[in-house]
C-alpha cells in the first residue's frame, strides 16, 4: 500500500506535526528493535563484483534513483543496476526487459532505469548479485550499482554512497528532527547511518544554489560531492496541470515553477502510487477545464499504459555533478 509522505517529516523542528504524533513513538521503538534484531543475525553475501550501494537515511525523497542512473552512465559499459523492484509483483532475480515487462511487474524505478542500462531486480539482493555474476555476454559486468541498499544487511558493499536532499529552503531539513519512522522520516539513527557512508552526495535544486554550511558541517570528514538537478523540460506553450506520486511531490511542483511553466493546478499522490483510469480521467477533466496539459514525473509516466502516455507529458530529471572527475577518481580505482 502506498503511503503519502507527511511534509512535516522534513521540517527541522517537525513544524506542523499533528497533535497525535506522540502516539507514533512506540511504533518507532518497534521499528528500531526489529532492525536491531535483523542486524544481529545478518550474514551478508560477499560478491566477486564491486558493489556500490546508493542509499539514504530517510524513507524516500532524497533523489537516490537519479544518482544511481548517473553513476550507471559514468561507469558504463561495465556497470549493472540492481534493486528489489519495489512495487512490482515479480520476485526475481530477473533482468528487466523494458519491451516485455511493466512497472506493475518490476517496479517503476527499475523499469525507468532499464530504458538505458542493464538492470536486474531481486527481492533477495544476494540472488540478484549471483545472477549478474553469471553473465557472460560482453561487456562482462565488473561493478553493480545497488539502488536503495544502505540499510540492506544481506549483501556486503564495497562502497557506500549516501544521497542527501540538500535543499534546505523554507525550513526544510533532510532528516527532519531525527525521528525514526513513523515518528519521523529516518530509517535509522543519523550517527550510525552516516558512519557507514564512504561519501555523501548532496542534491541541490539548481546551478545557483549553494550547500547549507550547517548541513555540510553535520557530515563531518566525509567526502561531499554536489549533484545539481537538471530538468529536461518539454516545450509546452499552454498551462500545465501537474501531478506526482513521489515521496516529496511538492518538490516536483517547485521544479515545474522553476522551469517557467504556467501551473494551472497540481496534485500529489503517495510514493509509487499506481493511478487508476478513473483517477487519471479525473485529472484529465480538471486539466481540460483549465485548458491545460497534464504533466508528471518520468517515474509516474513510465507506469502509464501507451494510451495515457500519449496524453500526458513527462519531465525527466537527471543529475549533474559539480566535480565529476573527483567523484570518478574516488570510485574507479577501487572498482577497476
Amino acid at each position: 500500500m502506498a503511503i503519502k509522505t507527511p511534509d512535516w517529516w522534513y521540517k527541522k523542528n517537525a513544524a506542523g506535526a499533528p497533535w497525535w504524533r506522540p502516539l507514533l513513538w512506540p511504533l518507532s521503538l518497534l521499528w528500531r528493535a526489529v532492525n536491531a534484531l535483523k542486524a544481529a543475525n545478518a550474514r551478508p553475501y560477499r560478491s566477486s563484483l564491486f558493489v556500490i550501494s546508493v542509499g539514504n537515511l530517510t524513507l524516500g525523497g532524497s533523489g537516490k534513483t537519479p544518482i544511481a542512473a548517473a553513476l550507471l552512465d559514468l561507469l558504463a559499459p561495465e556497470a549493472v543496476g540492481l534493486s528489489r523492484g519495489h512495487g512490482g509483483t515479480l520476485a526475481g532475480p530477473i533482468a528487466v526487459d523494458p519491451n516485455k515487462h511493466t512497472a506493475a511487474e518490476v517496479g517503476d524505478e527499475p523499469l525507468m532505469l532499464a530504458q538505458d542500462h542493464l538492470f536486474v531486480i531481486a527481492r533477495d539482493r544476494a540472488a540478484g548479485l549471483r545472477l549478474i555474476e553469471k553473465r557472460r555476454k560482453a561487456p562482462k559486468p565488473k561493478r553493480v550499482i545497488v539502488d536503495d541498499a544502505h540499510q540492506n544487511l544481506k549483501i556486503a558493499k564495497d562502497l557506500h554512497v549516501l544521497v542527501i536532499d540538500g535543499d534546505t529552503r523554507n525550513g526544510a531539513w533532510p532528516f527532519g528532527d531525527g525521528g525514526i519512522c513513523p515518528y519521523g522520516p529516518m530509517r535509522e539513527p543519523f550517527a550510525p547511518g552516516l558512519a557507514r557512508a564512504d561519501l555523501c552526495i548532496l542534491w541541490l535544486p539548481d546551478d545557483d544554489a549553494q550547500p547549507d554550511p550547517a548541513l555540510v558541517a553535520l557530515l563531518g570528514e566525509k567526502p561531499v560531492f554536489i549533484a545539481r538537478l537538471q530538468a529536461h523540460a518539454p516545450a509546452i506553450p499552454a498551462p500545465v496541470y501537474g501531478f506526482a506520486g513521489i515521496a516529496k511531490p511538492w518538490k516536483f511542483e517547485a521544479t515545474l515553477r522553476a522551469e517557467g511553466y504556467d501551473i494551472a493546478g497540481f496534485e500529489g499522490f503517495p510514493d509509487h502510487a499506481a493511478l487508476s483510469d478513473a483517477e487519471l480521467e479525473t485529472l484529465a477533466a480538471k486539466a481540460a477545464a483549465a485548458d491545460a496539459r497534464l504533466i508528471t514525473t518520468q517515474k509516474d509516466w513510465i507506469k502509464l499504459d501507451p494510451a495515457w502516455r500519449a496524453r500526458i507529458a513527462c519531465l525527466p530529471i537527471t543529475a549533474k555533478f559539480d566535480d565529476e572527475a573527483g567523484l570518478l577518481a574516488l570510485i574507479r580505482p577501487h572498482s577497476a
